[in-house]
C-alpha cells in the first residue's frame, strides 16, 4: 500500500482520483492549493504525489523540483485537463514520472502508479550503494549532483565505458577519478591522456607506444599510456580533440584491446577500462565530420552530464566550507569564517568557471585574508564583487523608450508593447546567459512563446 499527496483545486476529481487509488489499496490525501500541498508534501511520508499543473497560487510544473526534494522524496506525476506538448516536455526534464492528462487519469492511473512505486523501491535499494561511494572530493547534496552520483554508482559497478559531459571546470575528471577508486580496478592505474595537449605528429607514440628506432628520436622504445592502462583505467580527457586519423586507430582498440605499437609488427593486449571526458557536443561535431560516429557509439556506454555550478547553487555553501577547510589544513591555520553576506554574493554569482572557478576564488580570498579571522566581500576577486555590483544594480528603461519614439512623438499602444517585449527578451536573455530552458524558468513563459520572441526580435 502506498501513501499518496492529490493536488489539485477540483473536489469532484480529487474526490474521484481518491476512490480509484481506494480501490487500489492505496491511501491518499488531497491539498486544494499549491501551498498547502507544499506544506503537506514536506510534514508527511508520502510515495507519490498527483500534481495538477493550473492551480489557484501558482502552477504546479514549477514546483516539480521542490516537491521530489521533500524528505520522503516521491515520485510526482502530473495531472492536467489542458495538454501541452511543451508542459509534458517542460514536466520530464524537471523530473516529474510522466504526465496525464485529467480526462483519462481513471482509466489509465494503474499502470503509470505500479511502475513509480517499482522505480521508487529500486531507487531506495540504490542509496545504500550511493552512500558507500568514496566521494573524496565530490562535494555536494543538491537533487542534480546526487543524481550524478547514482550514475556514478552504476558506473563504478559495471566495466562499461563511461562518456562524461559538462562545461570546463565542473569536476569531470574529478568524477572520472571518483568512478575508476570505486570500481574493481582501483588497484590498477589511472592514467589521464590530456588529448589537448597531445601533438599531432607523435598522438599514436603516446598512446600505443613504440619500438626503438620507430622514428627521428625514438632512442628506447616506449610501452605507451594505452598499455599502462592494463587492469586499470583509461582516462581521456576532451576525447573531442583526438585527430581523426587517431579515432580511427584507437576504434580497433577499442573493438579488439589489441594493438601495434609504432614502428613493431607484434601486437600488444591492454585490458583497460576507458573512461572519456568532453566539453564539447560530439553529437554535433559527428554531424560536422570531425568526429566519428562509431566511435562516439562506443565511447558512451553510460552517459553522466555533470551540471553547471549555476544550476547547483544549493551546493555553494557546502563546496565553499570544503575549500576553507582544506586550505586550513593545508596552511596550519585557524578556521576562518565566512560572513553571510560574503555567501550571498558567493551564491548570487554565475560562476561561469564553474567548481574550479570557485576554488580559485576562495584560495584568493584566503590569501588576501592571511591575517583575519573573517572572509569580508573585500577579499574576494574584483571581478565577482563588481559582477555583483553591476547584478544588484536595477536597470529600469526610461518611459520616453517605451511611450516615445526617437522624435519624441508617443508611440501607438501595438508599437510600445513590441519595443517593451523587444526590451524585455533581450535582457531575459542576456541575464540568463541565452539558456533557454532557464529563461522559461524565469520568466514563467513556454518555450513556444519564448522561441515566437526570439525570432521576433533577435
Amino acid at each position: 500500500m502506498a501513501k499518496i499527496l492529490i493536488i489539485d483545486d477540483d473536489p469532484l476529481l480529487a474526490e474521484t482520483v481518491a476512490d480509484k487509488l481506494e480501490s487500489l489499496d492505496h491511501e491518499s490525501e488531497t491539498a486544494m492549493s499549491l501551498a498547502a500541498g507544499l506544506q503537506s508534501a514536506q510534514e508527511g511520508d508520502f510515495d507519490i504525489i498527483l500534481l495538477d499543473v493550473y492551480l489557484p497560487d501558482g502552477n504546479g510544473l514549477k514546483s516539480i523540483e521542490q516537491l521530489r526534494t521533500v524528505p520522503s522524496t516521491p515520485q510526482v506525476i502530473i495531472i492536467t485537463g489542458q495538454g501541452d506538448p511543451d508542459g509534458a516536455e517542460l514536466a520530464i526534464r524537471h523530473g516529474a514520472w510522466c504526465y496525464l492528462e485529467k480526462s483519462s487519469i481513471i482509466k489509465e492511473i494503474s499502470l503509470p502508479l505500479t511502475r513509480a512505486l517499482q522505480y521508487r523501491q529500486a531507487i531506495h535499494n540504490k542509496r545504500a550503494a550511493i552512500e558507500a561511494v568514496e566521494r573524496d572530493q565530490l562535494v555536494g547534496e543538491s537533487p542534480r549532483f546526487l543524481q550524478c552520483l547514482e550514475i556514478l554508482a552504476n558506473a563504478a559497478a559495471s566495466e562499461t565505458s563511461v562518456l562524461v559531459s559538462g562545461e570546463s571546470g565542473t569536476g569531470k575528471e574529478a568524477f572520472a577519478r571518483a568512478i575508476h577508486t570505486n570500481s574493481l580496478r582501483s588497484r590498477g592505474n589511472f592514467v589521464v591522456v590530456d588529448c589537448t595537449a597531445l601533438p599531432e605528429q607523435l598522438v599514436e607514440s603516446v598512446l600505443f607506444g613504440h619500438v626503438k628506432g620507430a622514428f627521428t628520436g625514438a632512442d628506447r622504445s616506449n610501452r605507451g599510456l594505452i598499455r599502462h592502462a592494463d587492469k586499470g583505467t583509461l582516462f581521456l580527457d576532451e576525447i573531442g580533440e583526438l585527430p581523426l586519423a587517431t579515432q580511427k586507430s584507437f576504434l580497433r582498440v577499442l573493438q579488439e584491446r589489441t594493438f601495434c605499437p609504432v614502428g613493431s609488427q607484434e601486437e600488444c593486449h591492454s585490458d583497460f577500462r576507458l573512461i572519456c571526458a568532453t566539453n564539447r557536443d560530439l553529437a554535433q561535431l559527428t554531424q560536422q565530420g570531425e568526429f566519428r560516429e562509431d566511435l562516439l557509439y562506443r565511447l558512451r556506454g553510460l552517459s553522466l552530464h555533470l551540471p553547471p555550478l549555476r544550476e547547483r547553487q544549493g551546493d555553494i555553501p557546502l563546496l565553499v566550507d570544503h575549500f576553507l577547510s582544506r586550505l586550513v589544513h593545508r596552511y596550519g591555520q585557524e578556521p576562518k569564517e565566512c560572513l553571510p553576506e560574503v555567501m550571498e554574493l558567493l551564491c548570487s554569482y554565475t560562476w561561469p568557471g564553474n567548481v574550479h572557478e570557485l576554488s580559485q576564488a576562495i584560495e584568493s580570498a584566503f590569501a588576501q585574508a592571511v591575517y583575519s579571522p573573517v572572509l569580508f566581500s573585500q577579499h574576494l576577486p574584483l571581478h565577482i564583487r563588481t559582477a555583483h555590483a553591476r547584478a544588484n544594480v536595477q536597470c529600469q528603461p526610461s518611459a520616453n523608450t517605451v511611450v516615445c519614439d526617437s522624435d519624441g512623438a508617443v508611440l501607438s499602444w501595438r508599437e510600445a508593447k513590441e519595443a517593451f517585449e523587444r526590451d524585455y527578451t533581450r535582457r531575459l536573455l542576456r541575464r540568463c546567459e541565452g539558456n533557454i530552458m532557464e529563461a522559461g524558468r524565469v520568466s514563467g513563459l513556454s518555450r513556444t512563446r519564448l522561441y515566437q520572441l526570439l525570432k521576433k526580435y533577435t
